[in-house]
């Protein structure tokens, strides 16, 4: 851990926009705030993803940082807020899927969760349009048919390692789309379409 001092001056440098100071503060808190929020969410894909959107959002409001007296702190308070952020989506994200439940027409009271949900489904559904033919086709044998990667990889005559590479990109390409046009409902629809299918 650095001095006081030192460590001052490395947050001012960083809020300057200095990416030497910014890599060291990363280099010095990752494992540590890595070991933390791993407490929290057991799993180690989603503290890698939740410990660099905190690196990203102090990169982006680097300029608050000339009022931090203590960076420790400061970083762990970033990492629960976004702990607190994910799961509050994931509460969201079960009553929004209570609410839609099966699509059906018949059911007044799912009428209007039916109805965001079937516009959110329609826009990924665009999304997806969009792919590559290969691409294309290998993300709706998982989704739509659920078949596995080997199972892909069998029917189409390609390999796995390819079959994963293609869904990968497919995945990040429709997830990127809803959250570009969707807007704030995007992220629910991303969890309840895609999750499942990611490995």
């Amino acid at each position: 851990m650095t001095e006081l001092n030192e460590e001052r001056e490395i947050l001012d440098r960083c809020a300057g926009g200095d990416r030497t100071a910014y890599s060291t503060l990363y280099k010095i808190y990752l494992s540590d705030l890595m070991r933390y929020v791993f407490l929290f969410t057991r799993s180690k894909e989603l503290s890698e993803e939740i410990v660099q959107d905190v690196f990203v959002k102090i990169w982006e409001k680097k300029e608050n940082l000339l009022t931090v007296h203590a960076f420790q702190p400061y970083i762990y308070k970033s990492a629960k807020n976004l702990l607190m952020d994910h799961l509050r989506r994931e509460q969201a994200l079960t009553r929004f899927h209570s609410l839609a439940g099966p699509f059906s027409e018949e059911s007044e009271e799912q009428t209007d969760g039916n109805l965001i949900y079937g516009q959110y489904y329609q826009l990924a559904q665009d999304a997806i349009n969009l792919l590559p033919e290969k691409r294309r086709q290998i993300f709706e044998l998982r989704t739509a048919n659920d078949l596995s990667l080997d199972e892909i990889a069998e029917k189409l005559a390609i390999s796995k390692s390819v079959v994963k590479k293609q869904l990968y990109a497919a995945t990040g390409f429709v997830k990127e789309y809803l959250r570009k046009h969707g807007e704030m409902m995007a992220d629910m629809v991303i969890f309840i379409y895609l999750a499942r299918y990611m490995y």
